[in-house]
């Protein structure tokens, strides 16, 4: 299970967050543990062979098992970028020429 939250804030003050726990389903799908049998490693919670986790030395941290899907993020060619930026100082030039500064 992806645990991020316990139902406190994280300062020093540990103010409680009902609305951020995760307790309450962590004990929900441990209690339902024999009905469902998570397998997307891509939630929050899913089950792990034994093998695998003999075969990572018995490490159960969750970076070691679960999927993280990245997003790919498609960007602008960088003479767009640039092009837009001189226009942007340009406007801007132009503005303060208007207003005499």
């Amino acid at each position: 299970y992806d645990m991020e939250a316990d139902g406190f804030s994280l300062d020093d003050k540990r103010t409680e967050q009902p609305d951020k726990n995760d307790i309450p389903d962590i004990i929900d799908r441990f209690k339902n543990r024999q009905k469902e049998k998570p397998t997307d490693r891509k939630k929050k919670c899913f089950f792990v062979p034994i093998a695998e986790i003999k075969a990572n030395n018995y490490d159960l941290s969750i970076s070691k098992y679960k999927e993280i899907e990245y997003e790919e993020v498609e960007y602008e060619k960088p003479e767009v970028i640039k092009k837009k930026i001189l226009e942007l100082e340009n406007n801007i030039v132009a503005k303060l020429n208007d207003i005499n500064i």
